[in-house]
């Protein structure tokens, strides 16, 4: 699923990852933890083509990104992979269910069929009587609930989380765990996670650690 071969990433005089060889394998909950300054959201941010390694090869299902042009990998991103940040990142203007439908339309599906589809996903999410709600009409984990419906949006076979129960309550981020290992077994999505939570990284089905740039297990 996710192949990383030497990756390299510096900011000016600051060397964030130093020769990271990995391999994640499909339909899996994975997490990365580590101390503040590891790494671990540099990383993440480059298994989503969100920025570039300096060096070094990361490929997705077989694709190498590394050899992408930028419209290529906005595409890409689009299609195959999902995000969901610890601030929601939700488009505070828009209902929920607009929210959801944004990377369909993207992706140049009509509205009509995107709304259709973003409710089905909010429905699923036990989130139907509030599809018509805007961010600031809805409490801390059911924003989260409608970033994750829309990550899920165009079906991606990849998820990519920052964090994301870190502004949760310990019911509800305990909620938003289940659901990602429920989304696994009923999609067979592949799902790498960045967190400081101690019980998600213990339920996850394989924890990377990075220290000062490195994976040290």
């Amino acid at each position: 699923m996710i192949d990383i071969r030497h990756v390299e990433k510096r900011y000016g005089n600051l060397h964030v990852l130093k020769d990271i060889t990995l391999t994640i394998e499909k339909s899996k909950v994975v997490t990365i933890v580590g101390p503040s300054g590891a790494g671990k959201s540099t990383l993440l941010h480059l298994i989503g083509t969100l920025d570039r390694a300096d060096s070094g090869e990361i490929l997705l299902n077989g694709v190498n990104v590394s050899t992408l042009s930028d419209n290529q990998l906005s595409e890409f991103r689009n299609r195959h992979i999902g995000f969901v940040f610890q601030f929601h990142q939700l488009l505070p203007e828009f209902t929920a269910v607009e929210n959801v439908a944004l990377p369909a339309m993207i992706a140049g599906q009509s509205k009509k069929e995107a709304l259709l589809h973003a409710t089905e996903l909010l429905d699923f999410l036990k989130l139907s009587d509030r599809v018509g709600h805007k961010p600031n009409e809805l409490s801390g984990g059911e924003q989260q609930r409608v970033a994750v419906a829309r990550a899920l949006m165009n079906n991606p076979e990849l998820i990519l989380a920052d964090e994301p129960s870190g502004n949760l309550d310990t019911e509800n981020a305990k909620k938003l765990h289940q659901l990602f290992f429920d989304l696994r077994d009923q999609f067979h999505q592949t799902f790498v996670i960045v967190t400081h939570n101690v019980e998600l990284a213990a339920l996850s089905d394989r924890t990377i650690v990075l220290q000062d740039g490195k994976v040290i297990s």
